[in-house]
């Protein structure tokens, strides 16, 4: 079976100060995917710089609000930005497709597998998918929280071995990157607790995402096996390097060693469209803390909150108030109020159909 990468390229590494295109970069992150493509690496690209890429054609004297902006600046940036990836993947005989997600394209399981399918016929056919969010028709609650939420998605639904997230920085540093005291974190696994008390929460310039969001998502797709590496794009073939293990600075998660099943996956990314929730007692929690293959029955169920309807996404919230995972309901929440508490029934929420989070 053939490699399958993800590789994340933010706003940032593809826009220049005065915010125009910097095709030197472009180029040579091409480069980079064209070498690994030959040699039978599937990378799917993750790249952000529509907004950026179109705000620059603009010299517009009235104040426009932030959504209509976004909206206006990606629909002209969207069509630089793909049309130079594709002249630029032609030169190496290499064919490219576009794809623009929104968040309610993976809202059910139908819309999500139709999401895997596209991409695998791309795959295939020895296309690269150029991914990216659709901002011109993504609004508030619709949007991915950034491109990083997006490429984490994507990584564990295509069942990926490694995520590449590339940023302007080496990684994630035991304080400002700029400070000559900070040192930079080499490796991060599930047990490094600390490593929040760390992380800037500064966000970029033309991007909305920032370090805290990179962590929380590089975090999350580990735990579901897959290698998170966050690294500095503007290091000479830095992509190169990484898939190919040369010691480049970086701030690698280590993959959890057993992987989750496509489902669970699914569930994983799918907090945003939680219909409500469902609240357990201390020993149900206990019990799936433990990683034990355990369903959530109705008799450790204490409270139901918020309309739902049977097989829609809910949270799992324990004894002391606090989100521990989340899970596809078997109940309506009426359904789920009937049987509160009694024994006997078939499980609100299966295991088959339920993430925790670690």
């Amino acid at each position: 079976m053939k490699d399958r990468i993800v590789v994340k390229i933010g706003s940032q590494l593809l826009t220049r100060k005065d915010e125009t295109l910097d095709i030197t970069q472009m180029s040579d992150i091409v480069d980079q995917i064209a070498e690994l493509h030959k040699n039978n690496t599937e990378i799917i690209l993750v790249s952000s710089g529509a907004v950026a890429s179109g705000k620059n054609e603009f010299k517009i004297h009235s104040k426009l609000d932030s959504i209509s902006a976004r909206q206006l600046y990606s629909s002209v940036g969207q069509v630089k930005l793909i049309h130079r990836y594709y002249d630029l993947f032609n030169q190496h005989g290499i064919l490219c497709g576009q794809i623009l997600a929104t968040k309610e394209d993976f809202s059910t399981r139908r819309h999500y597998l139709n999401q895997r399918n596209c991409m695998n016929i791309m795959l295939e056919n020895h296309v690269i998918p150029i991914v990216n969010e659709n901002d011109a028709i993504s609004v508030n609650e619709l949007m991915f929280t950034d491109n990083d939420e997006l490429s984490g998605l994507i990584a564990a639904m295509m069942d990926c071995k490694k995520l590449i997230i590339l940023s302007n920085i080496d990684g994630i540093y035991t304080g400002d990157p700029s400070d000559p005291e900070s040192k930079l974190i080499k490796e991060i696994d599930s047990s490094s607790d600390s490593v929040e008390d760390y992380i800037q929460s500064k966000r970029s310039t033309t991007g909305r995402g920032g370090m805290k969001t990179k962590y929380n998502i590089a975090r999350k797709v580990a735990e579901e096996g897959i290698e998170v590496i966050i690294a500095n794009g503007r290091i000479k073939n830095i992509i190169s390097r990484l898939v190919n293990g040369v010691d480049t600075p970086s701030t690698r998660f280590i993959p959890a060693s057993k992987e989750i099943s496509g489902v669970k996956k699914w569930i994983a990314h799918s907090e945003g469209f939680a219909k409500g929730e469902i609240h357990i007692n201390e020993g149900v929690r206990k019990a799936l803390l433990n990683f034990k293959a355990v369903s959530i029955l109705p008799v450790g169920v204490t409270r139901i909150v918020g309309n739902f309807e049977n097989d829609d996404i809910v949270r799992i919230i324990d004894h002391t108030g606090k989100q521990i995972g989340i899970g596809r309901s078997s109940y309506s929440s009426e359904k789920a109020k009937e049987i509160l508490g009694q024994a006997n029934n078939k499980p609100i929420i299966h295991y088959d159909y339920l993430y925790i989070e670690k």
